[in-house]
């Protein structure tokens, strides 16, 4: 098999893993740009840009907006502006390491708040795994000397919750609906945009009027790069292989978002930050794997 033949045969993990090392630069990315604007204006131009985006893809189809699609898409936009807003202030007052290692904790609590909604409890490993993500963000927040997390860890640690119960909330509001991706999406987006400006008008003219053109080369990667294009590849991927490969390829994000801090944004890790990485991550990937087999089993025909 020729290298052209591998890549081929591989171009959806490809594409996944592509899209979790965009959304593990994002965090470096947002940082940035908070350096140079307040955390509204960066979200409300961000989202503009990303609207944009998707309405020219939205064009192309020009799929019929429904009702229930309208509520739906601006409820989720709603929650999904909280998430963003904790997201992105969280990265301003902490490292891009931390911030896309203690949002991963997302995965462990989408699960637990599923069989919550779903009164089908997890089995007990799969809460171990979640004492010890816990441990390992204890260690990641001491990573120079035993200390309290800062206020921007803590801002992560509640957008990782609230991106669960957003997660949680979707599955099961979309459950056997026929709804458009592409218009849910739009929705969402221009629900963002819409919230973010209407708070940060003077900082969105002030921004255009002073922002150089590496500030929006960074601006253009996060809103159409991790926003627009990411959402068309996963879109394309996960309709080609199962659900439990694409959520771990997805789960890589905060490998590489460790990758990006450390090489480009020239952060590190001391011995305790490395212990509490890797313990967040192993836990992540072993939480998941206990919570696919669990809900697998579950869906297995019973025998008599």
């Amino acid at each position: 098999m020729s290298f052209m033949e591998k890549v081929r045969a591989r171009e959806v993990d490809l594409a996944l893993l592509l899209v979790a090392a965009l959304w593990g630069a994002s965090y470096l990315s947002a940082k940035s740009l908070t350096q140079h604007a307040p955390v509204l204006t960066v979200l409300s131009l961000r989202f503009i840009i990303t609207s944009l985006a998707i309405a020219f893809i939205w064009s192309l189809k020009r799929e019929r907006f429904t009702r229930p699609e309208l509520a739906l898409g601006i409820g989720l936009g709603t929650s999904q502006g909280l998430i963003l807003f904790c997201e992105t202030s969280g990265v301003s007052k902490t490292s891009a390491t931390n911030a896309g290692l203690i949002i991963s904790l997302a995965i462990i609590f989408t699960p637990i708040f599923e069989s919550i909604a779903a009164k089908n409890w997890l089995p007990r490993p799969f809460f171990v795994a979640t004492v010890v993500a816990v441990v390992g963000v204890a260690l990641l927040v001491s990573d120079k000397g035993f200390a309290a997390p800062g206020v921007g860890d803590w801002l992560m640690l509640a957008a990782a919750l609230f991106r669960a119960l957003h997660v949680t909330a979707m599955g099961h509001l979309t459950a056997d609906k026929k709804y458009s991706s592409v218009n849910l999406t739009l929705l969402q987006s221009l629900t963002c945009a819409v919230m973010y400006s209407v708070f940060s008008f003077d900082g969105i003219k002030i921004a255009v009027a002073e922002f150089d053109r590496g500030i929006w080369l960074n601006l253009l990667f996060l809103s159409l790069l991790c926003g627009a294009f990411a959402f068309l590849v996963t879109l394309w991927a996960i309709r080609r292989t199962s659900s439990s490969r694409a959520s771990l390829l997805l789960g890589t994000e905060p490998v590489w978002a460790v990758i990006v801090g450390v090489s480009i944004g020239g952060e590190s890790l001391a011995l305790l930050g490395l212990c509490g990485a890797i313990l967040i991550i192993g836990s992540s990937y072993f939480g998941q794997k206990i919570e696919t087999q669990h809900r697998l089993a579950k869906q297995q025909p019973q025998l008599s």
